[in-house]
């Protein structure tokens, strides 16, 4: 690390809606920050078709007009932004350090609102078929499916969602999930289950992913008979959650066994001036609205730190 190390009053890491909104609080409430993503901002609600249940659009809006829209206003108040990768927070008295993976920046306080990556489902083939036809993004590869049947594995508003954007251009798309009721809103159950292209395999396991150089098959387990089928589809998007991407916090603050971080009402954590938000921090509901809320929060309790240290 060389050169003159530089200095804001917040430095956010993640740019997803919990990151941008802590962005867009922290500016407007009058403080210099800094927002560091690894990769796009806006996170996965770049790629949602239409988000209905954001208040405030009620004919719903695209992903990616919501960050877009966002960040325009939070760079409005003055927010500042960089394609970095958080790599570890150090502590020196009221001074907290982000390395990332090309300089270092000195904050005072810091909101972690890193998201996670995909989970794996852990059934065979699902590595060899990565981007051979197993993909996490229906708005990113359902075109390439155009009359092929496909699958969705999972049971939440994410993989109702993509079933139903899927069904646009796939053939048939079966939806599977391991528990015997699905976890989704009524309001995107009721679309799948009177959408004539879903079938619904629930108490079911997807084994296995088969094909001869892209997707051809799946071998799926029925829990209750304790039997497998192989049901043919092109291509399988898998929606069963995300592993918080705290690795880096280690050490630092209290992490729960999942990797999940513990925070107080304020989303502050175990060390004064660091903050989690979003799905990073635990027991989060992992809604977009919500994670919105996060960052907010963090911004007014962050705010109020800066505001204690100077008295």
């Amino acid at each position: 690390m060389g050169g003159t190390v530089k200095r804001y009053d917040i430095v956010i890491v993640g740019g997803g809606m919990a990151g941008l909104s802590a962005a867009l609080y922290g500016s407007w409430l009058g403080h210099r920050v800094l927002l560091l993503e690894r990769e796009v901002i806006g996170g996965e609600i770049i790629n949602a078709d239409k988000i209905e249940n954001f208040p405030g659009f009620p004919d719903g809006i695209q992903g990616a007009d919501l960050v877009a829209q966002t960040e325009l206003q939070a760079m409005k108040f003055g927010m500042e932004s960089t394609y970095q990768e958080a790599r570890a927070i150090r502590v020196s008295g009221e001074n907290r350090l982000v390395q990332t993976n090309e300089e270092a920046y000195e904050a005072k306080a810091v909101i972690v609102a890193a998201g996670g990556a995909h989970r794996a489902l852990g059934a065979k083939g699902e590595a060899e078929f990565e981007g051979k036809g197993v993909s996490h993004c229906a708005t990113c590869d359902g075109a390439f499916f155009v009359e092929k049947p496909v699958a969705v594995v999972g049971g939440g508003d994410t993989a109702l969602d993509e079933g139903l954007f899927l069904t646009q251009f796939a053939s048939k798309v079966t939806i599977i999930h391991r528990r015997g009721r699905l976890r989704a809103s009524e309001t995107l159950q009721e679309r799948a289950r009177g959408n004539p292209k879903i079938d619904l395999l629930l108490d079911s396991v997807l084994e296995e992913i088969t094909g001869k150089g892209c997707v051809e098959a799946i071998r799926v387990h029925d829990l209750k008979a304790q039997s497998s089928s192989l049901v043919a589809v092109a291509g399988v998007f898998t929606c069963v959650g995300f592993e918080p991407s705290t690795a880096f916090l280690k050490g630092l603050v209290e992490l729960d066994a999942m990797g999940h971080v513990p925070v107080d009402l304020n989303m502050q954590t175990s060390v004064p001036g660091i903050y989690a938000v979003g799905y990073a921090r635990k027991s989060s509901v992992g809604q977009l609205a919500s994670a919105a809320g996060d960052g907010v929060t963090a911004a007014v309790a962050a705010h109020r730190y800066l505001s204690g240290l100077k008295s």
